[in-house]
């Protein structure tokens, strides 16, 4: 397993994302990354990163929820769950924005309808009267 980051990939924009950018110190694996990106249902790279970013955020909230705990050792405390807070509604914000850009992807489609006789004239004004309220 690897760990590579490089802003010309898929995964290194997921890097860019997410607390994960340091090779002493780094969470997910490459192969990591690329199946949670795989796993992905989205129109562009740019929406599939972001769901990425989003999930392995998710993972890491999780994880940091579950290993650390409110820890007080002398003078160091330690707050997983608020970590893990914090790591939640940083993915909540980028699976909001993979959302927007989404629906602004599918709002490029309209109808176009073609009126070939009287009938079809009518239907069509019918349509646009019942569009129109």
């Amino acid at each position: 397993m690897a760990f590579t980051y490089v802003l010309g990939t898929n995964t290194g924009m997921v890097r860019l994302l997410i607390p994960d950018r340091e090779l002493a110190e780094y969470f997910f694996e490459d192969e990591e990354i690329a199946a949670i990106w795989a796993a992905q249902i989205g129109a562009t790279d740019q929406i599939k990163n972001l769901r990425t970013a989003a999930t392995c955020l998710e993972i890491m909230a999780s994880d940091e929820a579950y290993t650390l705990k409110v820890v007080k050792l002398l003078d160091l405390t330690t707050n997983g769950p608020a970590t893990a807070a914090e790591l939640r509604a940083r993915a909540a914000k980028l699976a909001a924005q993979a959302d927007d850009l989404e629906s602004a992807s599918v709002a490029d489609f309209d109808w176009a309808e073609w009126v070939v006789n009287d009938f079809s004239g009518r239907e069509r004004l019918d349509a646009e009267a019942l569009r129109d309220g």
